[in-house]
């Protein structure tokens, strides 16, 4: 069975909000081994919300939406379902009655316009809704299976949970299954370039490639009777990946570079602190983002301005006015500064050039130090892109040579 997805917002449109929506369903959609293919988001428009549905359908064996269940007059879901079937909008009495008692239970008079969520397209289902006031729709359109779920994810995951995929029933006799490679050091494309023949020659496996704040990401999918079976797939095709790529892989799934660094602390003992100037608490915000980074992160001082870096830290103005606050010699001493006011085990710092103007040095010089138990370490990095470009990859960077500095590897080397 072949399903889709269709988002309806203009919100999502203007990146107001991310559709989160459409990363749970093909979850869900992957792991009942239902074949997903195509995604698609649409404004508030009802007349190309009817074309979307309509192209979905013409493709699709079951297609499922979001958003535009609301009772305002943007929620234009209700209409386009009845136009694409061809069929009127139906008042459900007993929908209108389960709305009022709703709102009356909860001591709240209930506007007018709220009944606007019992209205239905001829022939269609309600599905019920235990989080919110809009019901979900499951109807017919020609020979595919379309249900409308609400676009808030509280309310959405309950009922696909609930009512969607058992009511599509999976494929008993199949599974997707993925494995994640995490990759740093190298770009998209020399790693396409090692790995092109896999992609080009197998299909059962497949494999594809994702950048995104530095990194590298190898997406390795195969479908099979079973979810072992799939797994069984992609070992060999994962094992032959690993040995192209040598140390360039980091991590696989769900091991982030922040929680890799974290276990590597935590297995020896050591404290960890940042002393980041350029990307502003950003390493420090990645790194208490991981659950139990108080057992490790004792904290960060952020100096941003030279002042800061000489009164915090105990940077020497004599050595910031012979090498410059974007230099080596400053990262190691802001680094031993931090190691030494936190009372860290190890310590790693940031210092740069993020733009847009220059500061010393060309837009995209970042310095990053790891001062450890062992000893200390110093790179300097030329980053591309715009400022946030910039800062996102030297958080990255900064935590990538922190980790090769814990396993001992060769910074000129991955």
């Amino acid at each position: 069975m072949i399903v889709e997805i269709l988002a309806i917002g203009t919100e999502l449109l203007l990146g107001q909000i991310v559709n989160s929506n459409a990363t749970r369903i093909g979850e869900r959609l992957a792991d009942a081994g239902l074949d997903h293919f195509q995604q698609t988001v649409v404004g508030d428009n009802e007349a190309r919300i009817v074309t979307a549905i309509d192209a979905a359908c013409s493709r699709a064996d079951a297609l499922i939406l979001t958003g535009g269940l609301g009772p305002t007059k943007d929620d234009l879901t209700r209409e386009a379902l009845a136009e694409a079937a061809d069929v009127e909008l139906i008042f459900d009495s007993e929908q209108a009655d389960r709305l009022r008692e709703r709102w009356t239970s909860s001591g709240r008079v209930m506007p007018e316009s709220n009944l606007q969520q019992a209205e239905r397209p001829l022939g269609s289902e309600l599905i019920a809704n235990p989080k919110g006031t809009a019901p979900g729709i499951r109807m017919q359109i020609a020979d595919t299976w379309v249900f409308a779920l609400p676009g808030v994810p509280a309310e959405m995951i309950p009922m696909l949970e609930d009512s969607v995929i058992p009511f599509l029933g999976g494929d008993d006799d199949s599974a997707v299954v993925s494995r994640l490679l995490r990759t740093w050091g190298e770009s998209e494309s020399a790693i396409g370039e090692r790995l092109g023949d896999l992609y080009d020659t197998s299909t059962n496996p497949t494999i594809a490639f994702l950048a995104s704040g530095g990194e590298i990401k190898i997406r390795i999918t195969a479908k099979a009777t079973s979810r072992d079976k799939a797994a069984a797939l992609i070992a060999p095709f994962e094992a032959t990946i690993r040995e192209r790529l040598g140390k360039r892989i980091f991590g696989a799934d769900d091991d982030t570079v922040e929680v890799v660094v974290l276990r590597m602390l935590e297995e020896r003992d050591w404290t960890l602190g940042t002393a980041e100037s350029a990307t502003g608490g950003l390493v420090a915000g990645r790194i208490t983002s991981v659950p139990g980074a108080s057992r490790v992160f004792r904290g960060s001082v952020v100096s941003y301005s030279t002042e800061v870096k000489e009164s915090l830290l105990d940077v020497s103005g004599d050595l910031i006015a012979e090498h410059g606050v974007v230099s080596e010699p400053v990262a190691v001493a802001m680094a031993e500064g931090a190691r030494e006011r936190l009372g860290a085990d190890v310590v790693v710092s940031v210092t740069g050039s993020a733009g847009p103007e220059p500061q010393e040095r060309p837009v995209g010089t970042v310095v990053v130090a790891v001062v450890t138990p062992d000893g200390s370490r110093v790179r300097t990095l030329n980053l591309p892109g715009d400022r946030e470009r910039v800062r996102t990859f030297a958080s990255t960077a900064a935590l990538q040579l922190l980790r090769m500095s814990l396993q001992g590897v060769d910074w000129g080397s991955r």
